[in-house]
């Protein structure tokens, strides 16, 4: 895994500006490209996190024929493809491999990867730019794109660095409401993120970037259904196992697991620890959090893995504004604290670390997706809402009922308003703040309510386009990468990701049961105490940080707002710090995400100077 730049027809940029901005993406080695070309002088930057082939031969920016690539990320299955191909490598890298199928199947060649990727060709003959990104969107690849200038970065910072970025009120207002940007987008004008699945053609000589999807979960989840509980159950062993095994033994360093008390990371431990005996295992045991590190060292004792447990003690007052601003963009998602540390920690011990993102949105894994396919049932109900006493309890059996109440309320009438109270509620309820993608967001979730899918396929598809794509996966690309970590996810290969929208929805949902499938086959491997354990993701004290730790800093920060102040008036920014009314689990999501907000744009204000 590594950090990638380029630019055309901006001023020369030196290598050390760039690897400045990128250099924990990549420590061990760097380059850069400068040549001139029918469009403009185009400059590529490399960045490199030593992983498959150690030697300089595999550095980058990497040539073969009339082409040259920066490439971040890994392809696990590329010995299988390279063996199909009539050339004589030089290298045992997957860079080269690349090249090696461009050249060979031209854009067709992306359907046969299994990989997490963002990589842009040079291609001299066709005086054009290739760009393309994986299925899912683990690896980020963002885009400026002005008349004759087109910049491209693996991270938003370092896109800053190189060209000066001017702000998009709109997209940070939806960002506000939803808790994320829309389809993994950014808080600047003329900057967008490569779409998940897609591919784009950049011609130097008009300045033009077409893109075209290459890959559609929605067709995934539009195929026949398997029923079998058996046939699943054998498939689902089978994918996993070699979704695992590419991932362990495609490296030339040692590879270990994060290993919570959760199904998902306990299933990978178990069947990588058959691959790779005395496999590296880390829990986190998290001061102030849920605890879950008795139920990973049960699992770690069973396959007898060399299992670390980080307790970690956080210093957030000191920690807080370099861990948000390694976004480049307001994060409201508060995991990305924990996500830091356990990395920083685990980065002490090796360079590669298998996760289990993606199973809850390929397999079912939340339990507001219980409460969807109820929806039908209680929406004659939602009145309810507005008559029961709000919840003061976030975990507590009432509060998981009333805001089913209050997804009834919008239940096939607002549907943005109905999706974000499922997932992300941080002003529902309280504040609206209107933006032209607010209407954009509206009718892509029409259009996918009123599809044919399924109703559990709806949501799942819907969490790995938003939650998944513009959440989940920035999180651990930026937390692992700023600690030169690589996170590899069995659940996001070709394979599952294929194969996991092909099950009924009874193997994913069974009555009140989340995961069914997953939990069938971790009987088989692990202790009851793990598969029966409900769904608890990581407990952050969220709560706890913004009416202790941080609480001066946050109030402190938003009496003298920069931006928050454009989207709030003085009086409501006053009743979120201090109406006793709200309950306290959304009063602390609200405070969060116009703290966030504040902290990326003071970084935002300081980078604009040095340019």
């Amino acid at each position: 895994m590594c950090g990638i730049a380029g630019s055309l027809n901006l001023p020369k940029i030196p290598l050390e500006q760039v690897y400045s901005l990128m250099r924990h993406r990549g420590p061990d080695a760097k380059g850069a490209l400068e040549e001139k070309t029918s469009g403009g002088v185009l400059q590529l930057f490399h960045a490199r996190l030593s992983i498959q082939d150690l030697s300089a031969d595999s550095n980058q920016p990497m040539d073969l024929e009339h082409l040259s690539i920066v490439f971040n990320g890994e392809i696990y299955n590329h010995l299988q493809l390279r063996n199909k191909l009539p050339y004589s490598f030089k290298t045992h890298s997957d860079t080269e491999t690349l090249l090696a199928l461009y050249l060979h199947y031209g854009v067709e060649f992306l359907d046969k990867l299994d990989g997490m990727f963002a990589f842009v060709i040079f291609d001299r003959k066709q005086q054009r730019l290739f760009l393309a990104r994986d299925r899912m969107g683990k690896k980020p690849l963002f885009c400026y794109q002005k008349q004759d200038v087109f910049c491209f970065a693996s991270e938003l910072n370092t896109l800053l660095g190189m060209q000066r970025l001017d702000l998009d009120l709109d997209c940070i207002g939806f960002f506000l409401q939803s808790g994320f940007f829309y389809k993994d987008g950014t808080p600047y004008k003329n900057v967008f993120s490569l779409p998940n699945a897609h591919y784009g053609i950049y011609d130097l000589q008009k300045h033009t970037l077409e893109m075209k999807a290459y890959f559609s979960l929605k067709e995934q989840y539009k195929k026949p259904k398997i029923n079998n509980t058996k046939e699943a159950l054998e498939n689902c062993e089978i994918l996993l196992k070699e979704s695992i095994k590419n991932r362990l033994l495609s490296s030339d360093l040692e590879v270990g697991a994060f290993l919570s008390g959760g199904i998902d990371s306990s299933l990978i431990v178990a069947l990588a620890s058959e691959i790779k005996p005395n496999l590296r295992t880390f829990t986190i045991a998290f001061e102030g959090a849920y605890d879950e590190s008795f139920l990973a060292e049960m699992t770690a004792k069973k396959y007898h893995t060399n299992h670390t447990t980080l307790r970690i003690a956080t210093d957030l007052k000191n920690d807080i504004f370099k861990i948000l601003q390694n976004y480049g963009r307001p994060f409201a998602d508060s995991s990305a604290i924990p996500s830091y540390y356990v990395s920083k920690e685990a980065k002490k011990h090796l360079s590669v670390i298998l996760n289990g993102d993606g199973a809850d949105e390929l397999f079912g894994g939340y339990r507001r997706y219980v409460g969807h396919l109820l929806m039908p049932k209680i929406k004659n109900l939602a009145f309810l809402a507005g008559i029961l006493p709000i919840p003061k309890e976030k975990k507590s059996l009432y509060n998981y009922l009333y805001r089913l109440l209050q997804m009834a309320q919008n239940y096939q009438k607002d549907f943005s308003r109905y999706y974000l109270s499922a997932t992300t509620d941080i002003f529902e309820g309280y504040f609206c703040f209107e933006t032209s993608y607010n209407k954009l967001f509206e009718e892509d979730l029409k259009k996918v309510f009123e599809d044919s899918l399924t109703p559990l396929s709806q949501m799942l598809f819907l969490d790995s386009e938003n939650l998944l794509l513009s959440d989940l996966l920035p999180k651990m690309d930026i937390a692992t990468m700023a600690n030169s970590l690589e996170g590899r996810s069995p659940f996001l290969s070709k394979m599952l990701v294929e194969f996991a929208p092909t099950l009924a929805d009874s193997l994913k949902i069974k009555g009140k049961e989340t995961k069914y499938l997953l939990r069938l086959l971790a009987k088989k491997y692990l202790a009851r105490e793990v598969y029966d354990a409900p769904k608890r993701g990581f407990e952050v004290p969220l709560k706890k940080w913004v009416n202790g730790e941080l609480k001066e800093i946050i109030l402190q920060t938003l009496q003298k707002p920069k931006i928050v102040d454009r989207f709030l008036n003085t009086k409501d920014i006053q009743r979120i710090c201090f109406d006793k009314g709200i309950p306290e689990e959304k009063q602390a999501k609200m405070l969060w995400s116009l703290f966030v907000l504040e902290v990326w744009h003071k970084k935002y204000q300081e980078d604009c100077h040095k340019i």
